[in-house]
């Protein structure tokens, strides 16, 4: 049994895997995977032995080695093989494809080519589309479970939207699960692995009758966590999944089949951990306070800090049909799905053992409708049609909270002694507000009271159609031309609400009630810093020190004194100089604005129209090479969270209307849509006892939706343009009958050629984080 320093477990097979790894490399630095991982071939079937790997990328049925676009395609054999549990597995021997996981399952966030977004925010729609039997799953919280009885995964890489009608601008993920059989089988699975990791799986199909067949498959897996929480004394990052799903198919003739799926998953987990690697500022602080952040001498020990346990519980279920029916050439397809989601997820969001704040809570539930027709036919053996139509309906709605905790006042108190040189105190500046408010009792107990802070709510309906098709004609033998088409259009209404109770953020810090405090901060503030400064201490002087200068220097002082009050007195209600400006990063939670209100409808519209151009050619019947220039949409995405804010351009009217808030920001309410191009060069070859893919290619994103950590939130944001230069390559050897060597390589250039206002700062000519220069996947087998 192979064990990791992760805490992933293996079970043993009946074929030997050889030289599993995957390496991922970005400069400057070097991140090496922490899993030994299983790998399977990479896109290719067992070449020696004359198997062709049928694929539907393209919305018909074809031989891989026959698509003209770069697909990865890994089988339901090698997905058990290399213990593939989900789709963030899948990363491991599909070397363009990254999955990160963050703060819960359900902010899982796809990336093809360096391109990806969606997670952090239910507002944002991913730009990889996922798609389960023909079904779109709109969200990560419908995609992370485990993997039902699995036929293949195909990833489609580079904008699909002439073939897929929806949110495929960066790629495609299609999960394609086995049909009932109309003879009796089925399959039991159990392991056990370290960590006392379990999976139990099972799957029985066979016939109800003579043109009826039913399947039925189940699974559960569960972990004890591999990160303790010396906080909680609980375990972390555990696992606890389950999962059925049901089909029939009904044939009642060659010419119509009808396929139902209804299927139910749940995720019940303490997760997700994180574990602190180094100190920071506050970490004494919250060590003063009786908290532990991070174990300094051991940072790597995968122990973490919360005062309570995280909760990632996430429902899914769903009903679909498909209907297929044959007349003549033609074939007409229609899948109806509904489905309905719901994650319930909550952090420790202080990462620490501290008591500074509850829960950051997140109920998000998401029912969706869609429905696609297509009719694709065969034209006289040389031409091929495909024309679609896609409708989405859906509804998100998601509540919330972030509360201070109990120890969150004695922690700000810290903050505020540490920004004014031990001046203040959040006592002193309760009783100085209420003062120059003329009640000096009014704020007294009320800053960063535990159990204060914001009730959130927020909502979307999201209606989409897309009209798409695609030509495919033999112009010359051997030589294809491929035109397709989609033209989508795409309205959101949304809303947005914030009841916040936390007093502090609420202070106008330039209220002229408050002139009179900010004269003496200017004035104390200042006769120390030039006192200091006459007695070249290279730092302010301390009170005792003032007493003595006035003593020993009474000409000197006097002339300071005398202007330094001279300035206090003139800038008392000068916003620029403000000695309480320090304590607005305090001022975690300021009033929200709603949305929609009499200036912003909560509205946004948007329509494009997407194509693909490429030629196929045949140089022989094992080599032939494609080149393609393909464009993808993707419309506006809304911030639902608590960073959303109005847009600068829309405070003058905001402020006509008398709606500002006090501490009033600006941001946006949703970003704008994203477009990219990709121009891609493509070799396919397959001589029996090896194979090769290999696709050049040039991605340009305009207005990419870029979802940015800033510290305390998430700023949405479009940057003007991202571009990608990449290389990929896919390989698999069979020297000799039964033994295989696959090697799979992907190269990614990507920089912001364009990002001069983001939320930290101008990031033009950067690379994006999180992007590997290299990844690098091998693997072995023999049977």
């Amino acid at each position: 049994m192979k064990t990791s320093a992760s805490g992933r477990a293996h079970v043993l097979r009946t074929a030997f895997l050889l030289g599993a790894a995957g390496i991922a490399v970005a400069a400057p630095s070097v991140a090496f995977a922490q899993e030994e991982e299983e790998l399977a071939q990479p896109a290719d079937t067992k070449a020696g032995s004359g198997n062709e790997i049928l694929v539907t990328a393209t919305k018909r049925e074809q031989t891989l080695q026959d698509v003209p676009v770069a697909v990865s395609v890994t089988t339901g054999e090698a997905i058990q093989r290399a213990e593939i549990r989900d789709l963030k597995d899948l990363q491991t021997i599909v070397p363009s494809l990254r999955v990160t996981q963050l703060q819960s399952s359900a902010n899982t966030n796809f990336i093809i080519r360096g391109f990806g977004n969606g997670a952090n925010n239910a507002g944002i729609e991913p730009s990889v589309g996922v798609f389960v039997d023909g079904v779109y799953r709109s969200r990560t919280a419908a995609q992370v479970n485990d993997l039902p009885n699995v036929s293949r995964i195909e990833v489609l890489r580079g904008p699909q939207s002439t073939l897929f009608g929806k949110n495929a601008s960066a790629g495609v993920i299609s999960i394609v699960t086995e049909e009932p059989q109309f003879d009796l089988g089925g399959s039991v699975e159990a392991s056990y692995g370290n960590y006392n990791a379990m999976v139990a799986k099972a799957y029985i199909t066979g016939p109800l009758s003579d043109n009826v067949a039913a399947s039925i498959a189940g699974g559960w897996s569960g972990r004890d966590g591999y990160n303790k929480d010396l906080g909680t004394g609980n375990r972390t990052n555990e696992r606890n999944r389950w999962f059925v799903r049901g089909q029939l198919l009904i044939e009642p003739s060659t010419d119509f089949k009808a396929r139902l799926i209804a299927d139910y998953d749940s995720i019940d987990e303490i997760c997700c951990g994180v574990v602190n690697l180094k100190r920071s500022a506050a970490t004494s602080v919250i060590e003063g306070l009786g908290g532990k952040v991070t174990d300094a001498a051991h940072p790597f020990e995968n122990v973490v800090y919360s005062n309570f346990d995280s909760t990632n519980d996430i429902k899914n279920w769903g009903l679909s049909a498909q209907l297929d029916y044959n007349v003549g050439p033609l074939t007409l397809t229609s899948i109806t799905a509904y489905r309905k989601s719901t994650a319930v997820t909550a952090q420790d969001p202080d990462f620490s053992s501290a008591d500074l704040i509850y829960p950051i809570g997140a109920d998000v539930d998401l029912d969706t409708f869609t429905q696609e027709l297509r009719l694709t036919a065969e034209i006289a053996d040389k031409a091929s049609i495909l024309l679609g139509a896609f409708y989405i309906n859906e509804k998100v709605n998601q509540t919330g909270e972030l509360k201070w905790g109990t120890q969150a006042r004695a922690y700000a108190n810290a903050l505020v002694q540490s920004l004014s040189g031990g001046a203040l105190g959040i006592p002193a500046l309760e009783t100085a507000f209420g003062t120059y408010e003329g009640n000096p009792a009014k704020y007294t107990g009320q800053f960063f009271k535990a159990t204060t802070g914001n009730d959130e709510t927020f909502g979307l309906d999201s209606e989409a159609l897309s009209i798409f098709g695609q030509f495919d004609y033999e112009v010359l033998p051997g030589l294809t031309l491929t035109l397709g088409g989609n033209y989508t259009k795409d309205v959101k209404d949304y809303s947005a609400s914030i009841v916040g109770s936390d007093i502090f953020s609420q202070i106008d810090f330039n209220n002229p009630a408050y002139a009179g405090f900010r004269q003496t901060l200017l004035y104390q503030g200042g006769l120390a810093q030039q006192v200091g400064a006459a007695m070249s201490l290279g730092r302010s002087a301390t009170a005792q020190e003032i007493a003595n200068f006035a003593v020993a220097q009474p000409v000197v002082y006097g002339q300071i004194n005398t202007a330094v009050g001279t300035y206090a007195a003139a800038n008392a209600n000068n916003a620029a100089v403000n000695p309480l400006n320090p304590l607005k990063a305090l001022q975690y939670l300021p009033q929200f604005l709603p949305v929609p209100n009499s200036v912003e409808d909560g509205h946004v519209s948007d329509d494009d129209f997407t194509y693909t151009i490429r030629l196929a050619y045949d140089l022989s019947p094992e080599v032939n090479i494609y080149a393609s220039y393909a464009t993808g949409f993707k419309a506006a995405s809304v911030n639902l969270s608590r960073d959303s804010r109005p847009f600068a351009a829309d405070a003058a009217a905001l402020g006509s209307a008398g709606l500002l808030k006090v501490n009033q920001t600006f941001g946006t309410r949703y970003a704008d849509p994203e477009k990219s191009k990709v121009y891609e060069f493509g070799l396919k070859g397959n001589w029996g006892i090896a194979s090769t893919n290999v696709a050049v290619f040039k991605q340009e994103i305009e207005g990419f939706q870029s979802n940015i950590f800033t510290g305390t939130g998430f700023a949405l944001a479009n940057a003007g343009k991202q571009s990608t230069f990449g290389v990929e390559f896919e390989g698999m050897v069979e020297p000799t009958n039964g033994l295989t060597f696959n090697l799979g390589v992907t190269y990614l250039d990507p920089k912001y050629d364009d990002f001069k206002f983001s939320a930290v700062g101008d990031l033009t000519g950067t690379r994006p984080a999180g992007i590997p220069e290299w990844t690098i996947v091998v693997g072995g087998q023999y049977e």
